[in-house]
């Protein structure tokens, strides 16, 4: 592969400004995302569910008009699915011929010069992995019977993948991560969360329930007996579940036990407790949402305590610091 770029695109700095009006506090993400792309490579973002992987690429192809061909990894993503095939019955009458050949995501990729987005990619089956080791080596695939396809100008290969997920998953080849770039995506910190979580739910929902249930979501996160935890999927669910809640129930949405229904209802589902836990997950979810919304104290760092003692690098103490000025907010407000 060329050092130089391989294809221009209409990429720049006003990219990043239209993208970051799109996703919420991923200026330094989209940036990066901007480069490895006008720079001609092929991208991986890892990371867990829910931190806008998608919707960054999504803002990419909305705001330059770049087309993008999604595709699900899946263990059933065989090389001729990806690729594409020729037309069975045509072929019993006229033989392999081009015209009767039918493009699959990676053909249809290539030729119109899109982004061809792979997720979860290490669902992928290693036989179809093995064919894009050669199109991002190559830029070109050759098919049996058909011949060679080139990569138009603009053709990158995106992927995406959960490196938390262990079920159905395997380990990405080295000769994958040899050929690609690599982003890392975490979870936002707690005030755009909280800001994600407004957008996604209206300006009429009230402040407490909205900064509470990203609070929730984040205490969840680091709760001892949970593996995984929920992204802020997670809080917009609640925060919806809650409002129809009062309605149906004729009271506010921030009343305590309309809350922890809707928060019983929205998260539970989406933890992933540790073997060895002792605890539902139904009773963690309930010990965290009434800790958060029943109590006006905090702990003497700020923060309502979860007694996870867990330690915690730089970045994680940045989201710390947001997610106790969002309790100190609640706080103030349950006064």
């Amino acid at each position: 592969m060329s050092n130089q770029p391989v294809y221009p695109m209409e990429l720049g700095p006003n990219t990043v400004e239209q993208m970051e009006a799109r996703v919420i506090g991923r200026r330094r993400e989209c940036e990066l995302v901007v480069a490895a792309l006008l720079s001609g490579r092929h991208l991986l973002l890892e990371g867990p569910p829910g931190t806008g992987k998608s919707t960054m690429l999504r803002a990419i192809a909305d705001t330059t008009g770049i087309e993008m061909d999604f595709v699900e990894g899946n263990a059933e993503l065989t090389p001729a699915r990806l690729i594409g095939h020729f037309d069975p019955a045509q072929v019993l009458e006229q033989g392999y011929r081009p015209d009767i050949w039918i493009d699959g995501p990676l053909a249809r990729a290539l030729r119109g010069g899109h982004l061809l987005y792979v997720e979860e990619i290490n669902r992928v089956p290693e036989e179809t992995l093995n064919l894009l080791v050669t199109v991002m080596s190559e830029q070109e695939l050759t098919v049996p019977r058909l011949g060679r396809i080139k990569a138009e100008p603009g053709f990158r290969l995106v992927a995406a993948m959960n490196p938390y997920d262990s079920i159905g998953t395997a380990r990405i080849s080295g000769a994958i991560y040899d050929r690609i770039c690599r982003l890392a995506v975490g979870y936002q910190d707690a005030d755009h969360e909280i800001a994600i979580t407004r957008a996604q739910t209206g300006t009429e929902a009230p402040e407490r329930l909205v900064e509470g249930a990203v609070l929730a979501v984040r205490a969840l996160r680091d709760h001892p007996e949970v593996r995984i935890g929920p992204s802020v999927r997670g809080a917009i669910d609640l925060v919806k579940m809650a409002e129809s809640l009062s309605v149906i129930r004729s009271r506010p949405a921030t009343d305590l036990e309309v809350g922890l229904d809707a928060a019983l209802t929205a998260l539970s589902g989406r933890l992933q407790l540790h073997d060895s836990a002792a605890v539902t997950a139904e009773e963690v979810v309930e010990q965290v949402w009434l800790r958060i919304m029943s109590a006006p104290e905090t702990a003497p760092n700020g923060e309502p305590g979860d007694g996870s003692g867990n330690g915690e690098g730089g970045g994680a103490q940045e989201g710390k610091a947001s997610s106790r000025k969002a309790a100190i907010r609640i706080s103030t407000t349950s006064s």
